[in-house]
């Protein structure tokens, strides 16, 4: 078996297992042919682990079967999240105990067939490379090609890739490519909105996340012209309104935080949730007299819109003065295509929504499959099929 990922830079974001006396491909046409052993991280004696690190996202080239394409955008690292992991689990779980039964039933095992992506709305296409990464799961000898990249816009009725090969495994990875293709590109279509609005400041998702997508997720706002918060809750300190109270104010939790950090020997970021230019004044106090690391102040519900429906953002633009640049600072709460042009305009450094991710649009895409006449009739007389 050889290894399929994302490689970026020398770095692969996908970890697989490389065995000489079995495949660890689903075969969704075999009966019992998957189980949940298949997604553990530790090999089988007749296994050799192949060696793949998550690496950090730089100019990026996608490497599947020994065959290298360009990917336009990387997804952004992560310590254990292995892309391969999620699509295999998508695949079990369509493929059950028994396989495609509709694909086994009406279609003959060596019919071939061509399909062609479409979009069904304007916006922002992510996910192909995605959606390479499942085709080539299912059949490493299915036949992918894009005439666009991730992060490309698409308008209703565009024609923009095609899959050909087998038309039993082109129809059992549909499905799968299209979820994640239409929830990617919705993500990406309403980041590029968003972004383009907060300009001159950088809008953010949060953690707000499908759960077991994250990455995915995370991925598509990159698509769409954002940037990533944290990851989790491994990669920086975000200190919050719960936090804060538990820990028995502002300067105790900044304490405990340092105090952490030098045991730990850790050097990640620091974020300070404020709800008030009380406790933002706090959190200065607390740089002034270095009682530890701060790098964002975050100014959360600092945003008020009236019931005229226009929008207050004179606490925010406040707090960004009293701030006056010595830390980076990101405006959280009533967020919205109608207030984030507004909010942008304050001199916030960051804008972060839930709803890039949590609220998603799917952009209809559709993926028709076109088996030529001729080869129909002389394919399925011989199937027993007609």
């Amino acid at each position: 078996m050889q290894a399929v990922g994302l490689r970026f830079g020398g770095e692969v974001y996908c970890q697989v297992w490389s065995s000489k006396n079995s495949s660890s491909r689903i075969n969704p046409f075999k009966r019992n042919s998957v189980t949940l052993n298949r997604f553990t991280c530790k090999p089988t004696r007749s296994q050799t682990p192949t060696i793949r690190k998550v690496g950090a996202p730089v100019s990026a080239r996608e490497m599947s079967n020994g065959v290298t394409r360009h990917v336009k955008i990387p997804p952004p690292a992560h310590p254990t999240y292995q892309l391969l992991d999620i699509i295999r689990y998508a695949l079990a779980e369509d493929a059950g105990d028994r396989g495609d039964v509709t694909c086994l039933s009406t279609i003959p095992e060596n019919a071939e067939a061509k399909a062609q992506f479409m979009a069904k709305a304007d916006g922002i296409v992510a996910g192909i490379a995605m959606a390479d990464l499942i085709f080539r799961e299912v059949d490493p000898e299915l036949q992918v090609e894009w005439t666009l990249q991730d992060g490309d816009e698409v308008k209703y009725g565009l024609k923009f890739g095609t899959v050909s090969g087998s038309a039993r495994s082109i129809l059992v990875a549909e499905r799968i490519a299209l979820n994640f293709m239409q929830r990617m590109s919705g993500i990406a279509t309403f980041t590029r909105r968003m972004a383009e609005a907060a300009k001159p400041a950088r809008i953010l998702e949060t953690r707000k996340t499908a759960p077991g997508l994250r990455l995915v997720d995370k991925w598509a706002v990159l698509i769409g012209g954002g940037e990533n918060h944290r990851m989790g809750l491994y990669d920086m300190f975000l200190v919050k309104d719960n936090h804060i109270d538990v820990a028995g104010g502002i300067e105790n939790a900044v304490t405990a935080v340092d105090r952490y950090m030098k045991e730990q020997k850790l050097d990640l970021g620091v974020e300070i949730e404020t709800r008030s230019l009380d406790e933002v004044r706090e959190v200065l106090d607390c740089i002034r007299g270095e009682k530890g690391k701060v790098t964002r102040i975050m100014l959360d519900n600092m945003v008020k819109v009236t019931p005229d429906g226009s929008v207050d953002v004179s606490m925010l633009e406040e707090a960004v003065k009293l701030i006056d640049g010595r830390v980076e600072t990101e405006a959280s709460g009533n967020v919205t295509l109608q207030t984030v042009s507004k909010i942008g305009a304050t001199g916030v450094t960051y804008i972060s929504s839930g709803a890039l991710t949590h609220s998603v649009e799917a952009l209809d895409v559709s993926l028709k499959v076109d088996v030529g006449i001729q080869y129909l009739k002389e394919l399925l007389p011989a199937s027993g099929l007609l």
